[in-house]
């Protein structure tokens, strides 16, 4: 249930985040209310997975990682972004350094 809430929590964050560009500095009113909904959701389930006992470090390192993961490919695929070789470097080595602190804090 944990990571079904953390999962949502980065669906809001994402939609939050790619809606901020889309929003063109806050001008168009549709992206910028999906902004505000976006991050309010993102949060109010990030705080329910931690309510429900998961580490705030693991949650807190999965949603940074897969957000930023996510991200990246959407500007490549949707928003015109580049996306380099170094790039997709320094997102894999986040996702080793998440998993690192999920393996490191298992028993």
């Amino acid at each position: 249930m944990t990571l079904l809430l953390l999962a949502i929590a980065i669906a809001s964050e994402v939609t939050a985040t790619v809606s901020l560009k889309l929003s063109d500095g806050f001008s168009k009113v549709v992206p910028s209310i999906v902004v505000v909904v976006g991050y309010v959701c993102a949060f109010w389930f990030l705080s329910q997975a931690l309510k429900r006992g998961m580490q705030i470090g693991v949650a807190y390192g999965i949603w940074s990682a897969v957000g930023v993961a996510v991200i990246a490919v959407i500007g490549a695929l949707f928003l015109d972004e580049r996306l380099t070789l170094v790039q997709v470097g320094g997102i894999g080595l986040v996702i080793i350094g998440v998993l690192a602190l999920e393996l490191g804090g298992a028993h």
